[in-house]
């Protein structure tokens, strides 16, 4: 979907294409319920007119009881009608639009949805989802009926008496008058009131899934008190919010469908002076009755429609955000070789981390990439991965630009494995089968012998059936990247990316990684991320990435001789007991 500047119910109405037909039955259902709910008002005038004219004719209050018995029913049978409708045409499109949402996720830059803290997208794909269900279900059909109601009710009391029909409207614009004062910034505090939740709920994930840092370094009150502040600074936003709108409010609800106030007065003054009759003031009073339901009704949807801006923004944002366009006609390769060509890259943010980057990576080759920290070592390996796309340059794969190359298919040539890899919270067996859902168990023993995890999973109570928790709780961070490693060992993809992938190995199981690795890059073109340079010696080629740019490269040896900054650090590494 495009990003529209439009007003937000024609957003909604955009959005609610493929259920317009129901949603306008639903509308027309609403309306003809709103109208029959008239019918018992002015039956009610009628019988009062008779009884104050004498009549006394059991026919004539008979047909009006029935009428307006017949009216309610009608009224509450179609409000029923049109509401089930709405609903059932809302959910079916808060279905699809979590559905596209699902959809637009993957083609999304990685980079981009790594960076977007979980809490904020649940926020979003639950709660602000789930908002729109009020405007689209309840707000199209019943504000849409509940204005035409009370139009109809205004333009009949206008048939009747045309002064009874202006009198009787004067206290609903100086009640909205009150609720213009809340609705001038309504916007503004409920776009504040969705930021603090999200952080909040950000606040609320990082604290869960932090609880194991937080009591092994004991900080326990000062990471309760990061997220207590987080609610409590929620909390009193709504506080402050609800006291800073709820006289305007009472003020509102209570003046504007007063229109009693003014017809009694006027309509006896009228009465007595013989400008109307009896039966005209009694039916100008039923039917200014008859107008409050709707207006109130109206003015509560008044509220709803000040949030449907922030809310179908929200949404809008991450359906009309960028995504990664690639080619979707598949490509032949004949090789695996890897070419980065002049590659400037910035995040969303502006700063720019990599200059003007050029690199070969034969196919079937060892290639490392080490550098200082932050110095883009990541980055590199992640735009190879396809995580983002280049703007400025090109990286190439058997010759082709990635962009060339459809998303999914440049998926399958790479396995990548990082140090934050996550595990489902499923069995063991089936976390390492989503390297390839298709693999057989046997299959899947095979890729956890090649990468050392088969003795400590059978040594678990219920072996690979033993489900991991939630990213892996269950597990200690070395048995988590080893069945990382093995998901993507089960892969066998072309390509394989170690980032940091050794990082929680101890070294009695890295030499056990070490070896897997070896039999891993049998026939693979390998890249490895690594701060422990005695993992990386017997490289093809080491690539020295420095503030962004790629400094030298060469083998360990020629590396040592060439360049100052890889000898500092691997002097630095053997001093910290890096080599045994």
């Amino acid at each position: 979907m495009k990003n529209q500047k439009t007003n937000p119910m024609m957003r909604i109405w955009q959005i609610a294409k493929s259920e317009h037909g129901r949603l306008l039955l639903s509308v027309l259902l609403a309306v003809l319920g709103v109208i029959s709910g008239i019918i018992p008002y002015v039956a009610a005038a009628r019988i009062i007119s008779g009884m104050i004219s004498g009549n006394k004719e059991w026919n004539y209050y008979l047909v009006f009881i029935v009428s307006a018995f017949a009216g309610f029913t009608l009224k509450s049978i179609l409000y029923a009608m049109g509401l089930s409708v709405s609903h059932k045409a809302t959910f079916s499109i808060l279905g699809e639009i979590r559905k596209q949402i699902f959809a637009k996720l993957p083609r999304m830059p990685l980079g981009t949805i790594i960076d977007t803290s979980s809490g904020k997208l649940k926020q979003i794909i639950v709660d602000e989802v789930e908002c729109m269900e009020r405007p689209m279900a309840h707000m199209i059909p019943e504000l849409t009926s509940n204005i035409i109601g009370a139009l109809a009710v205004w333009v009949y009391m206008m048939t009747i008496d045309w002064r009874m029909g202006l009198i009787c409207l004067i206290s609903v614009p100086v009640g909205l008058m009150f609720f213009g004062f809340i609705a001038a910034s309504y916007g503004k505090d409920y776009q504040r009131s969705v930021e603090i939740t999200q952080d909040m709920n950000a606040s609320i994930v990082e604290y869960v899934h932090g609880i194991e840092v937080i009591k092994a370094y004991n900080q326990s009150k000062s990471s309760y008190q990061k997220f207590k502040d987080k609610v409590i600074a929620n909390a009193s936003f709504y506080c402050y919010w609800m006291k800073k709108t709820e006289v305007c409010q009472a003020l509102c609800y209570t003046i504007a469908p007063c229109t009693l106030i003014t017809v009694l007065p006027f309509g006896w003054w009228k009465y007595t002076t013989g400008s109307i009759t009896a039966d005209v003031f009694m039916t100008s009073i039923m039917l200014s009755m008859c107008i409050v339901g709707p207006i109130i009704a109206a003015i509560q949807f008044t509220d709803s429609s000040a949030k449907v801006a922030t809310t179908v923004a929200t949404v809008d944002e991450l359906l009309s955000g960028e995504e990664q366009k690639h080619s979707e006609t598949p490509v032949e390769f004949k090789s695996h070789d890897i070419e980065l060509c002049n590659v400037t890259y910035s995040y969303h943010e502006g700063e720019e981390v990599l200059h003007n980057v050029s690199l070969s990576i034969p196919e079937k080759s060892f290639t490392a990439l080490v550098g200082p920290s932050g110095s883009g070592k990541s980055t590199i390996a992640k735009l190879i991965g396809g995580f983002w796309d280049v703007a400025d340059g090109v990286i190439k794969m058997d010759g082709k630009d990635l962009k060339s190359i459809p998303l999914e298919q440049l998926y399958d040539q790479v396995a990548y494995v990082s140090q934050d890899n996550w595990l489902f919270d499923d069995t063991i067996m089936n976390n390492i089968r989503m390297g390839r859902t298709s693999a057989s168990d046997e299959e899947v023993m095979m890729a956890a012998k090649a990468s050392g995890c088969d003795e400590f999973i059978r040594a678990l109570p219920q072996g690979y059936d033993t489900k991991v928790g939630s990213g892996g709780t269950h597990l200690s961070g070395g048995e988590r990247q080893r069945i990382a490693i093995a998901r993507a060992m089960l892969k066998n993809a072309p390509i394989v990316i170690l980032d940091e992938a050794t990082a929680y190995i101890d070294p009695e199981n890295e030499a056990v990684i070490q070896r897997a690795l070896t039999g891993l890059m049998k026939n693979k073109t390998v890249i490895i991320i690594a701060h422990r340079l005695s993992t990386i010696t017997e490289a093809d080629q080491i690539v020295l990435v420095n503030e962004g740019t790629v400094e030298c490269t060469g083998t360990h040896n020629e590396l040592l001789e060439k360049s100052a900054l890889y000898k500092s650090m691997w002097t630095a590494h053997v001093s910290e007991g890096g080599v045994a």
